[in-house]
């Protein structure tokens, strides 16, 4: 077997979906791993909190370079030194024995309400009466159910998604959203991404969680200022400057009284996103907040 690549890279913890995110479009990247804490008699005794561990399979000349152009464009979208992290990396060639292995351990069940429950696919579990689970194996997609703004996300679906909707996920990533969206009673189903690569990882995802791609579900390459049809219920869980750009797409395919779930938001960064929502009319139905991060439930009037 060849060996594998572990880059570790400083950052802000509160990015990890990001910057995990550039590793995941750029490199061949199978996994992430961040905040691994060591205990001893229930005491810990270490943490690597604002480390991420990053396996690649390959290593580029170029990374340096590539992380320096991408950090030069988040700053240029207005996030800050501090909100980055320092990003100094580290890179070791390691034997590959149970990498694969090691970038798993982190994920566990997650449940994101008392109804919707997120299970590694690698993992064993019994669901209870009534529950919602989703058996999900994120690949070379972020998105496995347990960050903040995913679960944001989710719990606007389970609240107010109606049995027959329409929906969009814009950005769908591992098709986490797309796939709740399907088992919550939504009726055709609609995630995109611009990442070529994530879109084999939903189909197959949507597959393992019995909504595979059919009449009502599909997948496909694509950005929201190309999409012409309407929808009930739009998702877009994506960085704070991209949503405050995009706005006037997501309005555009949204049926009018049609639901937007905006999530990605720091709380810090929310005055970009309500500018855009102010500026395109959209009116605010609801505010949730899970730790540092903010999500709001818009509606087209």
């Amino acid at each position: 077997m060849n060996n594998y690549f572990e880059l570790k890279i400083s950052i802000n913890p509160e990015m990890e979906d990001i910057i995990s995110d550039i590793f995941f479009t750029n490199f061949d990247c199978e996994g992430v791993v961040l905040e691994e804490e060591t205990y001893k008699d229930l005491e810990m005794t270490s943490t690597t909190r604002g480390t991420l561990r990053v396996f690649l399979t390959s290593c580029p000349s170029n990374i340096q370079e590539i992380l320096s152009t991408e950090r030069e464009l988040m700053k240029s979208r207005g996030l800050t030194d501090e909100d980055l992290g320092s990003w100094e990396i580290t890179l070791d060639e390691k034997e590959n024995q149970d990498w694969s292995k090691k970038w798993k351990e982190k994920w566990t069940v997650t449940h994101v309400t008392d109804r919707i429950t997120v299970v590694p696919s690698w993992l064993n579990y019994e669901p209870k009466e009534n529950e919602i689970t989703i058996i999900l194996d994120p690949g070379c997609a972020f998105g496995t159910g347990t960050h903040q703004t995913t679960q944001l996300c989710m719990k606007a679906l389970e609240k107010y998604l109606k049995k027959g909707d329409s929906v969009a996920d814009i950005g769908t990533g591992s098709g986490i959203l797309a796939i709740l969206a399907k088992k919550l009673g939504g009726d055709k189903v609609y995630g995109c991404d611009i990442d070529e690569a994530v879109i084999d990882v939903c189909k197959e995802n949507a597959g393992v969680n019995g909504v595979g791609e059919g009449i009502n579900v599909l997948f496909e390459l694509n950005t929201a200022d190309k999409i012409t049809e309407k929808f009930d219920f739009v998702c877009a869980n994506i960085l704070h400057f991209v949503l405050a750009e995009i706005m006037g797409d997501l309005k555009n395919i949204t049926k009018p009284n049609g639901l937007i779930s905006l999530s990605g938001i720091l709380d810090e960064k929310k005055d970009m996103v309500l500018e855009a929502i102010k500026r395109e009319n959209l009116k605010i139905i609801d505010t949730l907040t899970q730790d540092q991060w903010i999500s709001y439930v818009v509606q087209r009037v």
